[in-house]
């Protein structure tokens, strides 16, 4: 029998939630279910397949508050949660409007002017997503909603840190039928997400590498697809002739934003030497205008910790460097209020790449600013990291940026700005390094990934019989 997992709440410490884990067994006759019932769902068509979506974005709608009430509890913050709805929303619509067009089966001519090639897609039948608990209701169903426009049946298990918003989301399924009997989600810890990839046809998973070492490790001995999204150390560089009023409230927001709880903060800053103490000061006293969001949501821009063992990562980085000679501007540690760990705003200096802070993901609102003496050096710099999954390149001139961001061995880099693929889906991208494995889950390429590419090739009444035996 397996056991209840109790679940802490970010804002009190309290454990306040339950969560109880489907045993082997059960996890693999539910699979066995959706498995099944997924012929039908495929046979409904792209266009069944939109109405059934589109019923479930409506049903969410009207359980909209009941939605943002678990994911407030599950993360302790308001403005990001109501967010992430927003995003979820919307990325339904964008799918939606996407997928005919990309599923379209296609007949052309080829290279032997007598056979013909007909061109379909055939979905995986089962999708198991793992997500994390930073952004728990976008991480969970960004590869969802391509997969089930796909054809795919699919089953998730989120974070057993924030798992609440399960509830709610799951009433919207099972407010539509067709969807209810191909889609669900799971409660539990890991070896729930190791029973579960022991039943797909297929993984997604977004966390940690180590982590996802052993998720690919056993979809590879099942001789499955496994698509990882994996950890961050994104870069910034600030070239000499950038905006510093740009740069700096860019940056600040890059880092801060979700308390930096997200893959794709800004984790590094290089800045040229010649306005590294304007640039610095400038950020200081920006970052000590951001207040926590507490005693309530509404409080401050800066939530809470969700992840307790995230709380001590940061107290480490942050002891190390300071320990190494770090210089703090403003924050500097982690604090215990009401029960629920926080972080200001923290700007250091004086620092380099023996610290943890430089070269482990951090996954808190934390600035390290260190100084370059040529755009070389901070390429250098910027690429002295197992990670790859994006960055940051600020100059006063678009093409001086872009000649600096071509070097950075990262996925998608943004120019006089940060943080620009929480909100921006349609540039297909790569990880680079640990930061990742598999095709982009952005851009058309992220549905592409749900299905396996059929080819029908076609000899018309037109060829010679039997025409392999002439010339």
């Amino acid at each position: 029998m397996t056991k209840p997992i109790d679940v802490r709440n970010p804002r009190t410490g309290k454990y306040d939630y339950v969560i109880i884990p489907p045993p082997p067994k059960l996890l693999a006759q539910l699979c066995n279910r959706l498995r099944r019932a997924q012929k039908g769902w495929q046979q409904l068509g792209v266009e069944g397949r939109i109405t059934a979506l589109q019923q479930w974005k409506q049903a969410v709608i009207a359980g909209r508050d009941k939605l943002t009430e678990a994911l407030v509890a599950d993360t302790g913050r308001l403005s990001i949660s109501v967010l992430e709805i927003d995003s979820f929303l919307s990325n339904i619509d964008k799918w939606c409007k996407l997928a005919p067009k990309l599923l379209e089966e296609t007949e052309k001519q080829t290279a032997v002017p007598f056979i013909k090639l007909q061109q379909t897609a055939v979905p995986y039948p089962l999708v198991g997503v793992i997500s994390p608990w930073n952004l728990p209701l976008l991480l969970s169903t960004m590869d969802v909603i391509p997969a089930l426009l796909a054809g795919c049946a699919v089953v998730v298990k989120p974070s057993e840190i924030a798992p609440r918003f399960m509830t709610p989301l799951l009433n919207a399924i099972n407010a539509v039928p067709a969807l209810r009997e191909i889609f669900t989600f799971v409660e539990g810890a890991g070896q729930t997400g190791a029973n579960l990839i022991e039943n797909v046809d297929l993984v997604c998973f977004t966390g940690s590498v180590a982590t996802g070492r052993k998720v690919a490790e056993a979809a590879a001995r099942r001789f499955i697809p496994a698509f990882l999204e994996l950890g961050g150390k994104d870069a910034a560089i600030v070239l000499e002739s950038a905006d510093l009023e740009l740069a700096t409230s860019a940056l600040l927001w890059g880092s801060v934003v979700n308390s930096g709880q997200s893959c794709l903060s800004i984790e590094r800053i290089y800045v040229a030497e010649s306005i590294f103490k304007p640039f610095v000061e400038q950020l200081v006293t920006k970052a000590q205008r951001l207040e926590l969001a507490y005693p309530k949501p509404e409080s401050g821009e800066i939530g809470p910790i969700i992840a307790e063992r995230q709380a001590a990562i940061i107290s480490e980085h942050l002891l190390d460097a300071i320990e190494k000679g770090a210089v703090v501007h403003c924050g500097g540690k982690v604090e215990d209020s009401g029960g629920g760990w926080w972080c200001r705003p923290t700007v250091l200096t004086q620092v380099n790449h023996t610290m943890k802070v430089m070269t482990q993901e951090t996954f808190g609102p934390i600035m390290p600013v260190m100084a370059f003496s040529t755009p070389a050096q901070a390429i250098n710099l910027a690429n002295d990291t197992i990670y790859g999954l994006s960055a940051a390149v600020f100059a006063a001139d678009e093409a001086e940026a872009l000649a600096v961001a071509e070097y950075i061995d990262a996925g998608a880099i943004c120019i006089n700005d940060a943080g620009l693929t929480a909100l921006i889906y349609e540039g297909e991208k790569n990880s680079f390094k640990y930061s990742g494995l598999g095709g982009s889950r952005m851009g058309a390429a992220a549905l592409m990934r749900f299905v396996r590419k059929k080819a029908f090739l076609i000899k018309t009444n037109s060829a010679p019989d039997p025409w392999w035996f002439d010339g």
